[in-house]
C-alpha cells in the first residue's frame, strides 16, 4: 500500500505522455483524426468502466473498514466532491485556452495556425500549457493514489490518463511550434505541462500523509472516481465524437470498457 516510489513512477509517466503529442504535433501535424477520436473514445471507456465498476467498490470497502457506518453514503459524498473540484478547476481556466472547451476543429490545423501573427500563436500555446498544467493536478492525484494502494486498477487508470494527455500535448505543442518554429521549445512547453501531474501528486500526498488510512483512501479513491467520470463525459468522449464518426467513438468507450473488464478478470 505504500510503495510511493512506483505510484509517482507511474504518475510521472502518465504526465510525460504529454510529449507523445508534441512529437504528434512536430513529425505528423496533419495526424489522422480518425486514430485520435478512437484512442480518446477508448481512454473514455477505461476511466468509466474504472470508476464504476472498481474504484467506487473499493472506495465503499475503505469506509466499511474504517467503521464510518454507512460506506456508501460516504463513498458517494466524495465522489461527487471530486466532480465539484474538478469542474471548480475547469470554470477558472479561461474559456479560450481550456483544452476541455470545444473549439473549432480547424484550430488544431497548421495552416489555421500560421495566418496568425507570431506572438498570438505562442502567447496561445503558453496559456495553454498552463490550463493544462492546472487541470493536470487532481489527474496527477489521481494516478497516484490509484498506483499507491496496490490495487490491480492501477494500471489502467495511468493508461488511462496517459491517452487523455497526448492530445493535450498535441493542443500545447502546435502553436508553439508554428509560432517559433522552434522545435526544442514545443517539446519543451508540452513536456512541462505534464510535470504538473507528478508535483500534483506529491503535494496531494505530503498533505495527506499524516492522515493515511482506510477513511482517506476511501474518500481518495471516491475523488478519483469522480474525477475521471467528469473528464470522460467534459472533455474525451465529446472530442472523440467531434474527431471521428459517432459511431466509431462509441465503439471505442465500449472496447475500452471490455478491454478494461476482460484484463481486470484475468489479473483477478
Amino acid at each position: 500500500m505504500h510503495d510511493v516510489a512506483g505510484a509517482l513512477f507511474f504518475t510521472t509517466l502518465a504526465g510525460l505522455s504529454t510529449g507523445l503529442g508534441s512529437v504528434l504535433a512536430i513529425v505528423a501535424p496533419r495526424s489522422n483524426r480518425s486514430i485520435l477520436s478512437l484512442s480518446l473514445g477508448f481512454s473514455a471507456g477505461v476511466m468509466l468502466y474504472i470508476s464504476f465498476m472498481e474504484l467506487l467498490p473499493v472506495a465503499r470497502e475503505e469506509f466499511d473498514r474504517a467503521g464510518t457506518g454507512s460506506g456508501m453514503l460516504y463513498a458517494v459524498l466524495a465522489f461527487f466532491g471530486g466532480i465539484i473540484v474538478v469542474a471548480l478547476i475547469d470554470r477558472l481556466v479561461p474559456e479560450r485556452v481550456n483544452p476541455h472547451e470545444s473549439h473549432d476543429a480547424a484550430a488544431l490545423d497548421p495552416e489555421h495556425d500560421t495566418n496568425r501573427p507570431a506572438n498570438k500563436l505562442f502567447r496561445l500555446g503558453v496559456l495553454t500549457a498552463l490550463s493544462i498544467g492546472l487541470h493536470n493536478f487532481p489527474e496527477g492525484a489521481a494516478v497516484f493514489f490509484s498506483n499507491l494502494s496496490g490495487q490491480q486498477f492501477g494500471w489502467g487508470v495511468t493508461l488511462a490518463v496517459a491517452l487523455h494527455n497526448i492530445p493535450e500535448g498535441l493542443a500545447v505543442a502546435l502553436p508553439v511550434y508554428f509560432a517559433t518554429g522552434s522545435r526544442a521549445k514545443a517539446l519543451l512547453y508540452s513536456f512541462a505541462s505534464g510535470l504538473a501531474e507528478p508535483i500534483g501528486a506529491v503535494l496531494g500526498y505530503t498533505l495527506l500523509l499524516p492522515f493515511l488510512g482506510p477513511t482517506v483512501m476511501g474518500i481518495s479513491f471516491a475523488a478519483v472516481a469522480g474525477i475521471m467520470v467528469f473528464l470522460s463525459l467534459d472533455s474525451l468522449l465529446p472530442s472523440a465524437l467531434a474527431h471521428g464518426r459517432h459511431h466509431e467513438a462509441v465503439y471505442s468507450v465500449m472496447a475500452g470498457m471490455a478491454l478494461m473488464a476482460a484484463s481486470l478478470l484475468m489479473l483477478g
